[in-house]
This record gives structure tokens, sequence and C-alpha cells, in this order.
């Protein structure tokens, strides 16, 4: 029997949840009322304010007091979350290759890339194979390449 894969730390959300974070993640900061307006298909306002609790308890949002409102923060910045996210689709949607996810982006008919964004990721690519070469160099000890 092989090992199951190791679980993250923070419990995974379920769909009204994942509404609510990226909400949340849009927002910014909000109140449940504004989380609430801003929910596809809203369940009710009550049940709003009780998945935030659970997203709280989860480490997912915390919150801070204004007045008798509580602001809802998420707990994890956005590069980390996005970062986390997207590793986690090239993973399970790409069998783990950066490079298909990419193609999948390119390709797609509703990517529309302005010449900045092409420039910016021409550049993160040539970053990336200089840093491969420089991993792939064999050190002779000097601290120089041979």
């Amino acid at each position: 029997m092989s090992p199951r894969p190791a679980r993250s730390a923070i419990p995974a959300l379920s769909r009204r949840e994942r509404q609510i974070m990226d909400v949340v993640y849009r927002l910014r900061r909000a109140t449940a009322a504004e989380i609430h307006a801003a929910l596809p298909d809203a369940p009710t306002y009550t049940t709003v304010r009780g998945l935030l609790r659970v997203l709280e308890s989860k480490g997912h949002v915390s919150h801070e007091e204004q007045g008798r409102q509580y602001v809802y923060l998420p707990r994890t910045p956005v590069p980390d979350a996005g970062s986390s996210h997207l590793a986690h689709i090239v993973s399970t949607f790409f069998a783990g290759s950066p490079a298909a996810a990419m193609d999948a982006l390119l390709g797609s008919h509703h990517t529309r890339l302005t010449e900045e964004e092409l420039e910016r990721m021409t550049a993160l690519v040539e970053q990336a194979r200089a840093s491969a070469r420089r991993a792939r160099k064999p050190d002779d000890g000097r601290g120089s390449p041979r």
C-alpha cells in the first residue's frame, strides 16, 4: 500500500468557503455584510457569518473589531496564497509541468497579453533558464566553475 500524500496544515475548503475566501481576497478586508453582498447565489447572512467563524477556526481568516462590526482579513498574504494555489493547479491539472500550464494559458482564446506582459514573461523564462544553468554547473572546490 502506497503512503498517502501529505495533507496541508490548513484544512481544505468547501465550495462556499472557497467562494467566501475569493471575496475576502478580492476585497482585502470586508465585513460579513460586504461578503454576503458579493457572493453569487448567496446563502443567508447568518450562514455567511457562521462560515466566517469556521474559516477563522480553520486559520484562513482573522478579524479586527471596528465598532460593533468584525472586519475579516485573509491570514495568508495574496502572493503566498496565489503561489500555493498555482502550484496545486499545475500539479493537479498539468502533471506538474509548468510548461504545460503556460501552454494552456497562452493557447487560450480568452488570454489577451499586452506587449509588457509578454516581455515580463520572456524575462522570467530567461531568469529560470540562467538559474537552471547555474545549478547544473559543477564546482571544482575553489568556488568557480570548471
